[in-house]
């Protein structure tokens, strides 16, 4: 959430920062309901005074003996007329909070204009190069064999599922203790999050409104839960309405979760293997930290996923994303992109973004330093997922044979150092 006082103090500029996003035509709403609400509140605090001054006047009329019907009747319609107001200060605050709702975050300067994924700006690309075959390279599935089982995933759940067998279970979990190793060498605590989360959890971290439909609720549960779509959700709640000491900061996390997508909007695309699935793990990075640090935390995120991405022999280019494709919360987002023989093409890999003070401000979460409380700025970056790291693993390293050299990073983790395509079904 933006913070009013800057709506108000800095109007033009906040104006022109939203105006990036196409994202300026709430703010004279926004403007003419605070306005609105603090006259209000205004009346409202000055009938509360006159409320409790003819109570003390109806006191006094009867400690003195005298008759108090006019001092009674007159803090009846001091009661009415207040009624009356406070009805409409709280029809005006909820009207407020929705249109604040509404607007996303301010976008940092040096983020990619445009409004649309292909406006999204090169940052860098990686040094090693683009894999390059004698054969037709193969896709996921084809050198997965039977070890991605879509067939029998979509009959038991539906499209967009799907069962891993055998070594890509191995070479899944060995993905994910790299990936919480590497982690904790650089400071971040592990966690395992609830994947259940409520409503509030959701709205403080950005996703609600916005993104409501990409997000699966438990219908018959009271109160109302919903299925998280990354752990970023649940880590963002962590110290929710708190107050940290300044020297604890920076608080980096790192969340292990199952992570759930209704995937809207996306009927006909990416139907092939497990590029875009429903249901995938994911190894999330977030960091609570002080307002003044978040910009280089940012460019720590990146370098570690970096790291990562280098260590596995991935080919990819860092992609700083568009104003306009960046979702609610963050300022700035990059994005790396592996190339994928399999597809020819740069696909989505991780990504990893400050949100600022704006996931902070929707969920209370504060530091207290000598100058006082203030929030706390929130970031966070893609490790590995399940899907798209296994992907970019195996065709990159796939052989003439059909088989993939696993990058010896994962084999202290328990995967096969040899991957061989071929029929592995349940028995």
């Amino acid at each position: 959430m933006l913070d009013i006082r800057l709506i108000r103090s800095e109007t033009e500029r906040v104006r022109a920062a939203l105006a990036r996003r196409e994202a300026d035509g709430l703010l004279d709403e926004v403007l003419a309901l605070d306005e609105r609400r603090r006259a209000l509140q205004t009346q409202v605090d000055a009938l509360r005074a006159e409320r409790n001054t003819a109570a003390q006047a109806i006191g006094e009329a009867k400690r003195a003996g005298r008759d108090a019907a006019a001092e009674m009747a007159a803090a009846a319609e001091l009661r009415d007329r207040l009624a009356v107001l406070e009805d409409q200060l709280r029809e005006v605050d909820a009207t407020f909070e929705t249109a604040m709702l509404a607007l996303p975050n301010l976008p940092h300067p040096s983020a990619a204009d445009g409004m649309l994924e292909e406006d999204a700006q090169l940052h860098d690309m990686s040094s090693r190069p683009k894999p390059e075959f004698d054969w037709e390279p193969r896709d996921h599935l084809d050198l997965a064999g039977g070890m991605i089982d879509i067939e029998r995933g979509a009959r038991l759940s539906g499209s967009r599922f799907a069962y891993l067998l055998g070594d890509i279970v191995r070479l899944h979990v060995a993905t994910v203790q790299y990936a919480i190793d590497k982690l904790l060498g650089k400071g971040f605590t592990p966690v395992m999050t609830p994947v259940l989360v409520r409503e509030e959890a959701l709205v403080g971290s950005g996703f609600f409104p916005e993104a409501r439909e990409q997000v699966y609720a438990v219908a018959n549960a009271d109160p109302e839960l919903f299925l998280i779509g990354t752990s970023e959700v649940a880590l963002a709640g962590l110290h929710m309405d708190e107050i940290l000491p300044e020297e604890d900061l920076p608080l980096r996390y790192c969340g292990l979760s199952s992570c759930f997508r209704r995937e809207a909007g996306t009927a006909g695309k990416d139907t092939r293997g497990i590029f875009r699935t429903h249901q995938f793990d994911k190894v999330e990075m977030f960091s609570f930290c002080h307002p003044e640090h978040s910009w280089d935390e940012h460019e720590r995120m990146l370098t570690i996923e970096r790291e990562i991405a280098d260590e596995l022999g991935l080919h990819y280019r860092v992609m700083n994303i568009a104003v306009g494709d960046l979702g609610a919360p963050a300022a700035k987002k990059y994005d790396i992109e592996a190339w994928l023989p399999g597809q020819g093409r740069y696909r989505e890999l991780t990504s990893c973004s400050n949100t600022t003070d704006f996931q902070a401000r929707r969920l209370d979460a504060r530091y207290r330093s000598e100058a006082g409380v203030r929030h706390l700025h929130t970031l966070n970056g893609t490790a590995v997922t399940s899907s798209r790291t296994l992907i970019a693993v195996l065709e990159t390293h796939q052989r003439s044979d059909g088989s993939v050299d696993i990058p010896e990073v994962l084999h202290s983790f328990g995967a096969p150092a040899k991957l061989h395509p071929g029929p592995v079904r349940p028995t």
